[in-house]
């Protein structure tokens, strides 16, 4: 799916109702005030005056779905990207909790000489972007490195070599290595897109050589995890038998090699025609997980309960969004899904990318820019803001610093609605944090909460929010652990305390703590938003100063949105549009 392949632009970036007329002035002036809160910095105030069925949401606090692993939530980087080492691209990852960064690309890996760093054919790595200062970046961002080996035109040897470089000499503990990136691609089923220069490039011959190479890899570090590259069930190529072959790719991989691996990768771009069609795919995540877990219990022996699964690519790229809002609501959504089922790791398709052709998705500007943060790049006469801008995708994964750290545990959640999603998180510290997206883009939501093993403490609660429009997480304190309004397209994630000690007897049985559960934190010395109470009781927006470790509604950007109480906006905004390079964007392969 990463397609990398350059085209030469004077732009930047490479590459994959019924009204209630009851209502009293003072009433609606209160619930605008309400909404505007809950808009997380929003120009526009969104919300309905439609009352739509309440939607019942019933949160398992007693059950386990395993720990956040401190590899969680992952991010890729690439060598071509020239801004992949600023300062500030760091601090933003930082800020969100981005935990693993992938390097050195998408199919751009299987081209890559890390010893020289030069690339086979028709990409390129930008000065500065080679396996040293990419270390220097993730050290930065407090993230554990996954390196993909280079298997399209490198050897066994080679990969050998930079595992010796990188935990021998340099010591940096690179743990994960996957080989290749999208070898199903390299022309054996008709589509190509990812370099293979093997005179054979079926299934069974990369097996072959994926089973070289842990050999090779494992006798210089034999502490590190080796990841074989699968198919996504249910998307091409899945279940094709090519000429010569005696069964689909999955299946003569994991037939061979997997009882020599120790994950296996999978790259997630669900496909829709509309918002709402890709919105729904995270519940397609249980069974696609399902099915690789099969798979993995068929072959892999004794071992194959050890053997994780690794999603190391994923995003909306096949969707209309991509940097407005329903791509950040499909962020979080998909996150948890996989890492309730069991992912190691989820890592977003990527940092920078650059502008595609821009449209218009549910009344905003999507840039068609693969990643997180803006190039500042221009096309047709619209551009971007400026560079190292986070897009809406990118406070959809930082959304996530509010309802989980690395060693908490996911518990069972449920709705009654699939419009509203739901996920939920027991923290170390005996809290209960739950994550609530409403995917509708036109309705506010009235959600009904109700609780097992677990007794919130009463009271209004503390909500870290983002929603259309908005440019920061914003905190509040409002409604409660039993009833909440969900603004029009929004992440509401309400953070609980329980209404005595007592209730932390009823924690769930957790399952055992990851190697390295690094703490989640956010960028200081920067502003947010903060919601606090007025003497009246009326929610008042107060611009403040984060400079703490949690710092959950700090922007990690220059601008600032402030609210007054009865809903006025100042908006500062600065910067400027840097134009260079522009890259073709991630392509279609064969879906």
């Amino acid at each position: 799916m990463s397609s990398d392949d350059p085209t030469t632009s004077e732009q930047p970036m490479p590459r994959g109702r019924t009204h209630r007329r009851s209502r009293t002035r003072r009433h609606i002036v209160a619930g605008a005030v309400a909404a505007l809160l809950a808009g997380g910095g929003a120009g526009v105030l969104a919300f309905s005056a439609n009352a739509a069925p309440t939607v019942a949401v019933t949160v398992d606090a007693g059950t386990s779905l395993g720990m956040v692993p401190s590899t969680g939530v992952g991010l890729n980087t690439a060598v071509y990207d020239a801004y992949m080492n600023d300062a500030k691209a760091a601090s933003l990852m930082k800020a969100a909790g981005v935990r693993q960064l992938r390097f050195p690309g998408g199919s751009v890996a299987d081209a890559y000489h890390w010893k020289t760093h030069t690339v086979t054919g028709g990409s390129w790595a930008a000065p500065g972007t080679d396996f040293d200062h990419f270390m220097a970046t993730t050290k930065k961002v407090g993230a554990q490195p996954i390196v993909i080996a280079n298997y399209g035109s490198g050897t066994a040897q080679e990969a050998a070599d930079w595992v010796k470089y990188a935990n021998v000499d340099k010591g940096y503990g690179v743990k994960y290595w996957e080989i290749g990136n999208e070898i199903p691609g390299n022309g054996h089923y008709g589509s190509k897109w990812e370099v293979d220069t093997h005179a054979d490039k079926s299934p069974r011959e990369y097996a072959k050589n994926l089973v070289a190479y842990a050999k090779a890899m494992k006798a210089v570090d034999p502490t590190v995890k080796i990841g074989a590259v699968l198919t996504t069930p249910g998307s091409w190529p899945d279940g094709l038998k090519a000429s010569g072959d005696d069964a689909d790719w999955n299946n003569t991989v994991l037939s061979v090699a997997g009882k020599s691996i120790d994950f296996v990768i999978i790259h997630w771009y669900p496909g829709g025609n509309s918002t709402a069609d890709v919105l729904k795919t995270p519940a397609k995540i249980a069974g696609t997980t399902s099915a690789v877990r099969s798979l993995i219990n068929t072959y892999a022996g004794p071992h194959a309960a050890s053997v994780e699964i690794a999603v190391t690519e994923t995003s909306s790229a096949e969707s209309p969004a991509q940097t407005s809002q329903a791509a950040a609501l499909f962020a979080p959504d998909t996150y948890m899904s996989w890492l309730e089922q069991g992912a190691v790791n989820v890592d977003w398709w990527d940092l920078h990318n650059g502008i595609g052709k821009p449209t218009t998705v549910d009344g905003e500007t999507d840039y068609q820019d693969g990643g997180v943060l803006s190039v500042g790049s221009c096309s047709g006469g619209t551009c971007e803001p400026a560079r190292e801008t986070p897009f809406p995708t990118y406070w959809g994964i930082r959304s996530l610093t509010a309802l989980a750290r690395p060693g908490d545990t996911m518990v069972k959640a449920s709705s009654a609605n699939p419009s509203v999603a739901v996920h939920a998180v027991r923290s170390s510290n005996g809290g209960l944090n739950v994550m609530l997206i409403n995917k509708s883009p036109q309705n506010a939501a009235q959600v009904s909460l109700s609780y097992i093993g677990y007794t919130p403490a009463r009271g209004t609660v503390r909500t870290v929010s983002f929603t259309k429009g908005g440019t920061a997480l914003t905190t509040a304190t409002r409604g409660t652990a039993a009833a909440q309004t969900l603004p029009p397209y929004s992440i509401t994630t309400l953070q609980l305390k329980p209404a005595s000690a007592a209730t932390r007897a009823d924690a769930p049985s957790p399952a055992p703590t990851p190697a390295a559960a690094a703490p989640v934190a956010s960028a200081s010395g920067t502003i947010g938003t903060r919601a606090q109470a007025s003497a009246a009781g009326v929610p008042v927006v107060r611009q403040v100063q984060s400079n703490t470790g949690g710092g959950l509604a700090s922007t990690g950007a220059s601008s600032a949105v402030t609210y007054s109480a009865l809903g006025g906006l100042l908006a500062i905004a600065a910067g400027s549009v840097l134009v260079f390079r522009q890259r073709r964007s991630r392509a279609t392969h064969g879906r």
